[in-house]
């Protein structure tokens, strides 16, 4: 006997109905007790592994830098004094160490009617030691007054021209040290000689003059980066590696790691560098954990494994 949902008696199919609902309520209860858990297991799995670090007390000088060329400290331009005196011969070129009084060129036609003609040939001298950084004389030409024919740089002494503003200008003293730095990485002493009393009003930027103890080998000319010691002797300061500082805009900040190991972001104040670290003047304590590197992988409130 064939028995159809329809010949199901009234109270059988109430029975039905409910069944059916539990089935699916029960499916969807299992279903919603599965999502939390999924989304627990991933929001404790770390966003990254990393390394932290803390404040640390160090004792720095406190430094200026500038930037700006090597240049003569004096140098001469020598030219004849009479015109259209034949050049005879040129005796020094480019590069050359002179004394003072050595012959730089000889004169043809030099002598005057009645004079000794033992005195035929004048000559050009230098006119003190140095070493002769332009030539443009040349045998056979005709001396003009007031052409340059050499440009000698006087003792062949260099110094550094640094570029300031004027605040900056308003820290350094004469004699204050300073170290410059030339080529691949030679660095070289010094001590500021002169400051420019004003500044450009276009460029904004003044000068400061500094003597260097030993400028053998260094070109006139050379762009430098040079560190002035501003504070005549070391002060305690905190410092943390550069590596651990950002930057978004105008503001510094680090990503400080919580007791639970989330990151989260805090803005701080900069002072002086040094090698790889870097001062903090504001918004860290002492005792602080600050993410040391991958920290622009890293956003505010994750979770990271911290590597000890």
């Amino acid at each position: 006997m064939k028995m159809s949902f329809r010949d199901v008696p009234k109270k059988y199919k109430i029975s039905a109905g409910v069944l059916l609902a539990v089935v699916v309520l029960g499916a969807l209860l299992g279903r919603g007790k599965e999502a939390p858990q999924a989304v627990a297991a991933a929001a404790s799995r770390p966003a990254l592994t990393v390394r932290t670090a803390m404040l640390q007390d160090d004792q720095w000088s406190r430094t200026l830098s500038a930037n700006g060329s090597i240049l003569p400290w004096q140098e001469a331009i020598i030219s004849a004094q009479m015109q259209g005196v034949r050049l005879a011969s040129v005796k020094v070129s480019i590069g050359d160490q002179v004394k003072q009084g050595d012959v730089l060129v000889t004169l043809d036609n030099f002598a005057r009617p009645g004079s000794d003609p033992a005195a035929a040939q004048g000559r050009i001298v230098a006119p003190y030691d140095g070493v002769i950084s332009a030539a443009s004389a040349n045998e056979g030409s005709m001396s003009q007054p007031g052409v340059e024919l050499f440009r000698l740089i006087r003792n062949g002494r260099l110094e550094w021209r640094a570029e300031l503003t004027a605040e900056e200008l308003m820290l350094l003293r004469r004699g204050m040290p300073v170290e410059i730095t030339v080529g691949e990485g030679r660095v070289l002493k010094g001590a500021v000689r002169a400051i420019s009393p004003s500044v450009d009003a276009k460029t904004r930027y003044g000068y400061a003059l500094v003597s260097l103890s030993d400028s053998n080998g260094i070109i006139a000319g050379v762009y430098a980066n040079g560190t002035f010691d501003i504070s005549g002797g070391k002060r305690t300061l905190s410092s943390l590696p550069q590596s651990a500082v950002m930057r978004r805009g105008s503001t510094a900040y680090v990503l400080v790691v919580d007791a639970e190991n989330r990151v989260h972001e805090r803005a701080v104040k900069l002072g002086q560098r040094s090698g790889n670290r870097i001062e903090i003047k504001q918004g860290l304590k002492p005792d602080e954990k600050v993410v040391e590197t991958g920290g622009p992988f890293l956003s505010e409130g994750d979770f990271v494994q911290v590597v000890k």
